[in-house]
């Protein structure tokens, strides 16, 4: 039997799936690498790092499942979106990567949506200049490091600084180019005007692919350093929330998906590019070739409930590691004893910032309404509320411009609670799935490579491999109680903003 390999470079680990070619999976398996914080909003990695984990990453793997190499009919990637990968003419890392959530450019986002116009940028590449993205990035590095600047001969993301690694090829699908600031979203094609004003040469961009085009073969030197066959075929793939959401099977109108990773992300299917006038949302192209997807994102969603685990749960830790449990369940357990609604606490989301529907980095995250009555359940079960109402802001959003959601998927760490998925489904005021591929972006990879290798059209492989596994409605006296409390989150934001900016600033002078 031939298998096909999806690989998911994410924030903290890469992980590799093996998909066989009736859809199963057949075996996974992650390697961790670290983070960098070398100043508070400052988030960078080694991308050598994530060359090393993957490579072991797919020896232990095929070691695992008793694959051979050979048995491998294609490769195909996903990736943590936005990061800048700064390489020398003779491919050497200038310096380490700045990532998606790294929130150091706020001014060159400034510059650009000044030197450009903000509406002028919204109608080229469908979005606001944000500080997760790539662009203002490579503005940060001319202005701060001009000695690292003259250095660069070449502009990559995460993902694609791997496939190089793997096939000596250079290239960046659409989707994920999307998430650069310098792409013609509409046209599916690099945005001279957009390049120019902002003095990038254009000679430093990849070739562009649509996620499912083989963009390059297993070298002899990555065959030896992964264990995979010389010539394997590896497609472009696409940033992680597009394989997300193909790996799903949001590759049609009327389902969205909702991504509980360390960011969280609601996503609708477009048959045809639409921008939001007013650029809350993200209109990028999709891992679906010729297709388009909106979307909006929050930067802490599971991450604000990792936090909450980190600092404030050794005792759930202390119990998880007796009974061999996992300690996401025992704080699950914890929240669902506290009332709907956390009785009148909320918690505000905003850790590292926020992208939607508030593009502010200078936005923090808190507590408020906090009493004497309060217990840890309480406020374990306002972290997960808090978290839910931030990503329904999206939702509304999508269904502003008229969308029409009937389905949603649920995928990522929160999908494994039944508790959260009716806490979704009741503050959505939606039908929740979940379905039987659980590996999110990985096997959305694995599709795309199928789909390649295989010439076949990536919807219908969707629909043969993916199928609805759970089911929850909204509970109509839930859904009505939650409409009044997220009303009032609503106001969190726009009354707290000037102090979350004080306290932002205050910080930043004492480090």
């Amino acid at each position: 039997m031939s298998y096909f390999l999806g690989i998911d470079l994410g924030t903290s680990a890469v992980k590799c799936i093996l998909v066989a070619n009736d859809g199963a999976v057949k075996a996974g398996h992650s390697v961790e690498y670290p983070l960098l914080t070398p100043k508070p909003g400052w988030a960078e990695q080694n991308p050598e790092d994530w060359w090393t984990g993957t490579a072991a990453c797919i020896r232990q793997l095929l070691d695992k499942a008793g694959v051979k190499g050979e048995d491998i009919a294609g490769v195909g990637l996903s990736g943590q979106m936005h990061g800048s990968v700064f390489l020398d003419k003779e491919l050497q890392v200038v310096r380490p990567a700045l990532l998606w959530c790294d929130q150091r450019t706020s001014e060159e986002c400034d510059w650009i949506e000044n030197t450009i116009g903000k509406a002028r940028l919204g109608e080229l590449t469908g979005n606001r200049a944000l500080t997760g993205f790539t662009a203002p990035k490579v503005v940060w590095l001319r202005n701060q490091e001009p000695e690292n600047y003259a250095r660069v001969s070449h502009l990559m993301l995460p993902k694609d600084y791997v496939r190089l690694q793997l096939t000596d090829a250079f290239g960046m699908d659409v989707a994920d180019a999307s998430g650069t600031l310098l792409l013609d979203v509409a046209g599916r094609r690099w945005s001279e005007e957009v390049v120019g004003e902002l003095g990038i040469p254009m000679e430093w961009l990849p070739p562009i692919f649509e996620s499912n085009d083989v963009a390059g073969h297993i070298t002899a030197s990555a065959a030896a350093a992964t264990g995979l066959a010389e010539g394997t075929p590896v497609v472009a793939g696409g940033g992680d929330q597009a394989c997300g959401a193909v790996g799903v099977g949001v590759v049609k109108p009327g389902i969205a998906s909702v991504a509980l990773g360390t960011s969280g992300v609601v996503f609708v299917h477009d048959e045809e590019y639409q921008a939001d006038p007013e650029q809350r949302l993200h209109s990028f192209c999709h891992g679906v070739p010729g297709k388009w997807h909106r979307m909006g994102v929050m930067l802490a969603a599971g991450g604000s409930f990792q936090w909450w685990k980190n600092h404030f749960s050794a005792e759930e830790k202390k119990q998880a590691d007796a009974e061999g449990r996992d300690v996401y369940e025992l704080l699950t357990e914890l929240a669902e004893q506290a009332p709907l609604g956390s009785e009148g606490l909320l918690f505000a989301p905003y850790l590292t910032g926020e992208r939607v529907p508030y593009p502010d980095p200078k936005a923090r995250g808190g507590f408020i309404g906090l009493n004497i009555r309060h217990t840890k359940a309480h406020l374990t079960r306002a972290v997960m509320e808090g978290i839910t109402f931030g990503l329904r802001d999206s939702l509304e959003l999508v269904k502003e411009s008229g969308a029409e959601i009937t389905e949603l998927r649920v995928n990522g760490g929160g999908a494994r609670s039944p508790f959260w998925r009716q806490m979704i489904a009741d503050i959505f005021g939606a039908p929740v799935v979940t379905v039987n591929s659980t590996d999110g972006p990985a096997y959305g990879a694995a599709v795309m490579a199928a789909s390649g290798v295989l010439k076949r059209d990536t919807s219908e492989l969707c629909e043969e491999w993916i199928s609805v596994v759970t089911r929850c409605e909204p509970n109509p006296a839930n859904q009505a109680a939650y409409e009044k409390v997220y009303k009032v989150y609503r106001t969190l934001y726009p009354v707290l903003k000037d102090t979350f900016h004080q306290l932002s600033d205050l910080a930043e002078d004492q480090a």
